[in-house]
């Protein structure tokens, strides 16, 4: 057994020893079966011995027994993506992931694990966001066992441990970024989705790598203000719209205007002093910046 520890392994210390995989001494279990089938037509020829007087018979008889015995012990199965932790006395002498029939000494135990790909949706967790705000998020993560003997021999339960270190790196992760930006260049969680998720993965991985598990992907799949406070920031991301909307119309109305007057001057079309020219702009302001449809106006006097 392979095993690294940045602990003290002394007597007495606390220590825990991490495990590492390694390959285990098995064998093809067909091998065997074709012994065993031998084994079993031992008996038969003992047996004829024994009729002829040969008590050799008897002899290879109880061998062929015992053997059958021995043989038909050590056999076990392995299904596509699936290993077995072979142990010695409570001591781990390696993982078999070979599949089919397999064959290892019957004083060997065996633990089997599922190495296939899990696929976890995780709860809404509630958390306050950077800037104090409570959001709901809730992530699906798909993942593997990549070291078994980290995954049976280093944690209690590797499943349950990976589900509640899925929760615990939603948490820092949505701790981490506000909900929405106030500042353009600033990371957000409804923003930047791929970079959250990415960061959310890695910090996953920190977390889950002690029981031997590799986290392929990680995608945030709910992300919501939390009820309580759900009315009062979708007030305030209409006020922004609103404002964002009014600011582009001004840039918009403040560009035709001086289109306008720039053309009026170079064709000639009309002398405008600094009064009418104020005049005029702000009547297209109005018309331009105005919700409503303007009614015109025929002035009949002069504008002195």
């Amino acid at each position: 057994m392979q095993q690294n520890s940045s602990f003290d392994g002394t007597p007495g210390s606390g220590a825990m020893v991490a495990s590492t995989e390694n390959a285990a001494s098995t064998f093809n279990g067909y091998i065997f079966l074709l012994l065993l089938l031998i084994s079993m037509l031992l008996p038969v020829l003992g047996v004829s011995m024994l009729k002829d007087g040969d008590m050799r018979g008897l002899v290879l008889a109880i061998a062929s027994g015992i053997a059958f015995l021995f043989i038909i012990s050590g056999f076990y199965m392995l299904n596509p993506n699936e290993a077995a932790a072979i142990q010695l006395f409570g001591s781990y002498k390696g993982t078999d992931r070979n599949t089919g029939l397999r064959w290892r000494w019957p004083w060997l135990s065996r633990k089997k694990i599922s190495v296939r790909v899990h696929n976890v949706t995780s709860e809404k967790v509630k958390v306050n966001d950077l800037r104090g705000n409570p959001v709901e998020i809730a992530t699906n993560v798909v993942w593997r066992v990549a070291d078994t003997a980290k995954a049976l021999f280093d944690v209690e339960n590797y499943q349950e441990f990976v589900d509640i270190q899925i929760e615990s790196a939603v948490r820092v992760i949505g701790a981490r970024y506000p909900y929405d930006e106030f500042n353009a260049d600033e990371v957000t969680l409804r923003g930047d989705a791929d970079e959250v998720s990415h960061e959310l993965e890695k910090q996953l991985q920190e977390r889950v790598g002690t029981a031997g598990v590799q986290i392929d992907e990680c995608r945030l799949t709910h992300l919501a203000y939390a009820p309580e406070i759900a009315q009062s920031m979708l007030r305030r991301q209409q006020a922004e719209a609103v404002i964002a909307a009014r600011s582009r119309l001004v840039e918009g109305a403040v560009t035709m205007v001086e289109h306008a007057l720039a053309m009026l001057s170079e064709k000639n079309v009309v002398h405008l002093d600094d009064e009418r020219k104020a005049a005029m702009v702000s009547n297209l302001m109005v018309v331009l910046c105005g919700e409503r449809d303007t009614q015109p106006v025929v002035n009949a006097g002069s504008l002195y």
